[in-house]
């Protein structure tokens, strides 16, 4: 089992910057990919960004391509999400989740992963 906790969602203004934390408790994320995902009301939850389980092949939607960095540190288990340039349509509940896999391959479907956190609320002021 892998207990997720993310932290450092808030209110922002278009344009700024915030960076998401996702740490792993129980077993060690470092055997583990991490993805990204959102829900924003109404909506479908979507990928984001993930990493394998050594954060050499990291993977983006094409919404946040460029302005999102998704990174890793195994020794501190946790999960970085850094966001530049938000956008209004950024505004979301953002969720981690794992995966235990060794996988190169990042996956983007929200039923491949077995551990959700609870997520943090993103908000982008325009």
């Amino acid at each position: 089992q892998v207990q997720l906790v993310e932290s450092g969602g808030e209110l922002v203004q278009a344009g700024g910057s915030l960076k998401l934390s996702c740490t792993g408790s129980g077993r060690t994320l470092s055997i583990h990919a991490v993805g990204w995902f959102r829900q924003a009301p109404g909506k479908d939850r979507e990928f984001v960004a993930g990493t394998n389980w050594n954060g050499v092949r990291p993977y983006y939607a094409n919404s946040v391509k460029g302005r999102f960095t998704i990174s890793r540190d195994n020794l501190k288990n946790t999960v970085y999400l850094e966001m530049n340039g938000l956008k209004p349509e950024d505004t979301a509940v953002y969720y981690c989740a794992a995966e235990a896999s060794l996988r190169a391959v990042v996956r983007t479907t929200p039923t491949d992963y077995d551990y959700w956190g609870q997520g943090t609320q993103v908000t982008v002021a325009s």
